[in-house]
């Protein structure tokens, strides 16, 4: 299925505007300052969020500017904190839900640097996808900087699993992700992508073409179990796909298989908390954000760095 005029942003229009957001292994940053606002998937709170450059080395963190002393939170391994259905970052007494969209956008545009203030606890979910976030950071623009991003590569498989589940990294020549999921609803059902990355993001098979426009999706007859759980507050047909015996409620899907792009969009902003994507096939079956987090933990003893791309 040809992705839908839903998106917020077309190709078409990125074309002529896009120049400056080809591959470079310089580090990083936004040009300009921008700011999104928009409604948390499980607090139901709405939020806004500033995105600001940062200097060489900062890394990706955010900013809690509602509590006292505007505590920062860093996008790394070391903050994650086990949650169901999102990823949460937490240092102290400062946490930070539902990241995996933004810090997605982030990676797949490599923006290495960036100071993220949040006015509260989540990070808005916007369309469900990480559309709005790679809107923002092209209007934003990239900054080039001096220092140069260190290249990960694997020199060994690393594999995880919690039963028929698993997520698994291979040492390749270049970067893919391959994402498989299983439903027993049958619009969802069995569905595989495989996607490898682009040095143009905006390109036909980029990251903001092929990626980013996948929504996150849900089952019905889940729906009023999680609310009652406390999580999915501001989870609406607006925001998440959702599927029931009959098929999906509100159709129509950017992908045929956009349940599958989604769960990659989840896979990519969990493995960016390593700081960079390594090179690598990256396989995941039926995962979970608990798993990715496991693989990425696993891959840090497994991965050399070099300064060559090659």
């Amino acid at each position: 299925m040809a992705q839908t005029s839903t998106a917020q942003t077309s190709p078409g229009s990125w074309a002529a505007s896009h120049g400056s957001w080809g591959y470079t292994q310089a580090q990083t940053t936004l040009a300009h300052t921008v700011e999104r606002q928009g409604i948390g998937l499980h607090s139901g709170a709405t939020t806004t969020v500033t995105l600001h450059p940062a200097e060489p080395g900062q890394g990706r963190f955010f900013v809690r500017t509602d509590l006292p002393g505007q505590p920062t939170v860093s996008a790394s391994l070391e903050a994650v904190n086990p949650t169901m259905l999102s990823t949460e970052l937490r240092q102290g007494e400062a946490a930070v839900r539902t990241v995996e969209h933004l810090l997605a956008a982030l990676v797949g545009l490599g923006i290495d640097n960036i100071r993220i203030e949040i006015a509260g606890p989540e990070v808005p979910l916007l369309d469900g996808s990480a559309l709005g976030w790679v809107d923002a950071l092209r209007q934003a623009g990239r900054q080039i900087q001096a220092e140069l991003r260190p290249v990960a590569r694997l020199d060994r498989p690393v594999t995880v699993a919690h039963g028929d589940a698993f997520v698994a990294a291979f040492p390749a020549p270049a970067l893919r992700f391959t994402y498989g999921i299983d439903f027993e609803v049958a619009a969802i059902g069995n569905q595989w992508f495989s996607w490898a990355y682009q040095a143009d993001p905006f390109g036909l098979e980029g990251f903001a073409t092929a990626v980013a426009p996948a929504r996150t999706f849900g089952l019905a007859h889940q729906v009023d179990q999680l609310r009652a759980s406390g999580l999915i507050q501001g989870g609406s047909l607006d925001n998440a796909l959702v599927c029931g015996d009959e098929g999906w409620l509100n159709p129509p899907l950017r992908f045929d298989d956009e349940p599958a792009r989604h769960k990659m969009l989840d896979l990519i902003g969990d493995l960016s908390l390593l700081g960079s994507l390594p090179v690598a096939h990256i396989v995941a079956y039926k995962a979970s954000h608990r798993l990715h987090g496991e693989l990425a933990a696993a891959l840090v003893p497994a991965l050399v760095y070099s300064e060559s791309p090659h």
